[in-house]
């Protein structure tokens, strides 16, 4: 993983060097498995199960900044870090980053517009995220 260019969002004030927390990477995570349990209760709708995958994957990404000892509070770049921390391809970061813009539209403008195959790729990139995340181990 690139901490150089971690380091250059430091710079630019899009990050926040902030030495790690095991305990509140430990935390992002618990909350993601249990956002993924809730995705499997009878009768969600999409549009939930749409929320709740994203607040998951945005969680892993969180807990990946924090486990390399960074924070940012903008969703995005939380995001765009993904191949930073994690490796993850850029194509699924911009599947992400379009989940984002569609969170937005629900949130402020009250649409969520969703299609299925959107959402399996969203679960889907979410669980291979979380797999990541994972892999990173403790702290040392």
């Amino acid at each position: 993983m690139s901490s150089t260019n971690l380091d250059n969002l430091v710079k630019a004030k899009q990050l926040k060097s902030e030495p790690p927390d095991q305990n509140q990477v430990d935390g992002m995570i618990r909350s993601a498995r249990n956002r993924l349990a809730d995705l499997k209760l009878e009768g969600m709708s999409d549009e939930g199960k749409f929320l709740l995958a994203y607040g998951a994957v945005h969680s892993l990404s969180l807990a990946a900044l924090r486990w390399h000892g960074y924070r940012s509070e903008n969703r995005y770049i939380v995001f765009q870090c993904l191949p930073h921390t994690i490796g993850l391809e850029d194509h699924k970061w911009r599947v992400l980053a379009k989940c984002h813009n569609l969170r937005n539209q629900a949130e402020y403008e009250g649409a969520l517009d969703i299609t299925p195959q959107l959402l399996q790729e969203l679960i889907g990139i979410t669980l291979e995220v979380l797999t990541s995340v994972e892999a990173l181990g403790p702290l040392r």
